[in-house]
């Protein structure tokens, strides 16, 4: 199982690298893939080391699902250790949906003036977001620490998340493109692969969940066999 975990792992970083950037800067910016530019602009945006702090989160958060939703310690009667990594992790994903969408929405309400709204310190941006973190990992270890099943509510969780998050990113991509925004399709750029990079995260748990049940049920209904094999 842990193998799967590891190969799902490797193509969603594939994913994320290989397509999910160059898609978010031609979202954001203003060049086809025929353009020299979109290429210049490309390299530019992996050499961009904020971008890479989501996608590491991303990364990781894929990695701590998968393990998570094959381990066998969340059969105990009171799974507090699996409980608390879990609300952990979804706090943290659920901050990019929550940024994400945050950004979008601003940007489409004050286009390119949003970004003068914002405070310039990145102390305060950061506090924001570990604020953010620490809200929504409450929320989901007092929903979670009485449950069973906790992978599997994480990630349906996560699914209607990034499509919630999706219904105001894309629209507002729409309109500030419509108005000929200057930054602002950065931001809701950032909102719809952020959306898409989280619905395909969960999707990962939970192939591997419903292999691991499927797996599950054939050693209980065949142990002989299963312990001969062993």
């Amino acid at each position: 199982m842990r193998r799967w975990g590891i190969v799902i792992s490797l193509v969603y970083a594939l994913i994320i690298v290989g397509l999910l950037m160059p898609a978010g800067v031609l979202l954001g910016g203003e060049h086809g893939l025929r353009s020299a530019a979109f290429y210049s602009d490309l390299k530019g945006a992996y050499g961009e080391w904020i971008l890479w702090v989501p996608m590491t989160m991303l990364l990781l958060g894929q990695v701590a699902l998968l393990m998570l939703s094959v381990d066998t310690t969340q059969r105990r009667l009171k799974p507090r250790s699996p409980v608390l990594q879990s609300a952990l992790l979804a706090g943290m994903l659920f901050m990019l949906l929550t940024v994400a969408a945050f950004f979008s929405a601003g940007v489409a309400v004050y286009s390119d003036e949003f970004f003068d709204k914002l405070p310039d310190s990145g102390v305060w941006i950061c506090g924001a977001m570990g604020l953010v973190w620490v809200l929504w990992g409450g929320v989901f270890y007092l929903n979670l620490r009485s449950k069973t099943g906790i992978t599997a509510r994480v990630v349906n969780w996560l699914l209607r998340g990034s499509v919630l998050e999706l219904l105001i990113a894309v629209p507002a991509h729409v309109i500030v493109r419509r108005r000929n925004d200057c930054s602002a399709p950065v931001a809701t750029s950032f909102g719809i692969t952020s959306g898409i990079a989280i619905m395909l995260l969960s999707f990962g748990p939970g192939v591997l969940l419903l292999y691991k049940k499927r797996i599950d049920a054939y050693r209980e209904q065949h142990p002989q066999r299963h312990a001969h094999v062993s």
